[in-house]
């Protein structure tokens, strides 16, 4: 019988090993390349989008409902403001909260005097208002009469408001490969208006740093997904990442990859301006514009040139951004103005 015996190692031989090893990996994560600077305007094409509040177009029931002073939107003044705002940040895409839909598939109602004023200063945007709610909670499309509800209050939004430039489909969680969701696209697609816009807020690409399956979707069913629709906005964020670098690094090969996915369908890149400290999924501080943003210039520097379906990005959210995240904006992705 051949005793082996055990193998020792001075303990401050094995401590020093450990520490260069630790070393050697803060070294190399600080000076790896990841993210770029670009502030020429290259990536910018002017037709960029927000999401925006619930308040704009709402009916008064969400008002009582949620204790929210309408008057905060209801006025000329904070229309003009908006107006003027999205304006010198180079939108294009407006995406007002309309959601949570009711579980029986009818849409959440709009206050339509304020959906037409709304229209007035807004004018030249394309306004479509982002509609759906919980999957199973608020949304059960593998239900015929819950689709057929949701089809038919869309239809009665858009006859009640033709200025209205389409929908944006947001049902979350949403499971990479669900077949219930692809026929609902199918059957909302199939009814709408000509020249509407069917866009859905998408989840991104699997990646090995959140690894989460029902918020991301597979290569296949993300471009099954992109096929049916108008506008793509990949919702790139909530990884729960705690380190730059390698949140930029994850923005750089998402970026290319849902713009390969996403075959001649517009995209929008959608990317964080909001302050979900202490969930858990989102830290402000690694998941931000600034970072966000040097990722997808260094994922869109790889192209020879810019594809053809990109749009530019989406911010999330309006309502959170404020004047240091605007100049921010401006700076590090915003066309000069000549």
């Amino acid at each position: 019988m051949i005793i082996w015996e055990p193998i020792t190692r001075p303990p401050l031989r094995t401590i020093a090993l450990l520490l260069a090893i630790l070393g050697l990996i803060a070294l190399a994560y600080l000076i790896y390349p990841t993210g770029k600077n670009i502030r020429d305007g290259r990536h910018d094409l002017g037709t960029n989008g927000i999401w925006l509040q619930h308040g704009w177009l709402g009916h008064d029931d969400w008002f009582l409902e949620n204790k929210r002073d309408r008057s905060l939107f209801r006025n000329e003044q904070a229309l003009e403001e908006l107006s003027s705002l999205i304006k010198k940040q180079g939108m294009r895409f407006l995406f007002p909260h309309l959601c949570p839909c009711h579980p029986d598939g009818t849409i959440a109602r709009v206050d339509p005097e304020q959906t037409e004023r709304f229209l007035d200063h807004l004018s030249g945007f394309e306004v479509i208002p982002w509609i759906g709610g919980v999957f199973q909670n608020h949304c059960t499309p593998a239900r015929p009469g819950w689709r057929k509800n949701f089809v038919y209050s869309t239809l009665a939004l858009f006859k009640a408001h033709p200025r209205l430039a389409g929908v944006q489909i947001n049902i979350e969680p949403m499971p990479s490969g669900n077949p219930d969701f692809l026929l609902l696209l199918d059957e909302l697609k199939a009814a709408l208006p000509p020249g509407k816009i069917l866009s859905v807020a998408a989840y991104p690409p699997p990646t090995r740093w959140h690894p989460f399956p029902e918020v991301h979707w597979e290569e296949e069913y993300f471009r099954e997904v992109a096929s049916r629709c108008d506008l793509i906005a990949p919702m790139m964020y909530d990884t729960a990442i705690r380190f730059p670098k390698v949140y930029q690094q994850l923005m750089k090969s998402w970026t290319r990859e849902v713009l390969e996915w996403s075959g001649e369908t517009p995209v929008l890149l959608g990317l964080p301006a909001y302050d979900d400290a202490g969930s858990g999924y989102h830290h402000p501080d690694v998941e931000n514009l600034e970072h966000a943003l040097k990722g997808i210039h260094a994922g869109l520097a790889g192209f020879e040139k810019l594809p053809k379906n990109y749009q530019g990005v989406a911010l999330y959210s309006g309502w959170e951004l404020d004047e240091e995240e605007w100049a921010l904006f401006l700076r590090e992705f915003r066309r000069p103005v000549r």
